[in-house]
């Protein structure tokens, strides 16, 4: 059985002057959020394909590394991920590289097989595989 999630996205006008918005109803964090070619690829307030990405990213990344160290038996006692997407303009608009740094504080666990959980955790949630076509970089560090 599957679960579905959605968003909706609203464009009105040409690339560079246009204007839209997306908005997330089932969760309600975005209503009518804006987006356009300034806050793409330039500093106008609002959000862009690539940050949403990243955000995702980032959270189905962390979720994932957080249960299989607690499957390992080593809950952790907390993971922070930043999630950075690029956006080549090569060879016309690209998702090039997508870098994960993510720290973690995990009582009883050492260095190695934080990296190997980490590294699984990497290659297995849902959103890295739905990005595997993208190359995917990933910094652990294990704190404390």
């Amino acid at each position: 059985m599957a679960t579905t999630r959605h968003a909706t996205a609203h464009w009105s006008g040409d690339l560079k002057t246009g204007g839209g918005t997306i908005s997330t109803p089932q969760s309600g964090l975005m209503t009518e959020t804006a987006y356009g070619f300034n806050t793409r690829f330039g500093d106008k307030k609002g959000t862009n394909p690539e940050e949403l990405i990243a955000a995702a990213h980032a959270a189905c990344f962390t979720m994932a590394l957080s249960n299989a160290l607690a499957q390992a038996g080593h809950a952790p006692d907390a993971v922070d991920t930043r999630a950075e997407v690029d956006l080549s303009m090569d060879g016309g608009p690209t998702i090039s590289a997508i870098r994960l740094q993510t720290k973690a504080k995990v009582p009883g666990i050492d260095d190695a097989k934080f990296r190997a959980i980490a590294d699984d955790a990497k290659q297995n949630c849902p959103v890295s595989k739905a990005l595997s076509a993208v190359p995917i970089t990933l910094e652990a560090e294990l704190l404390g």
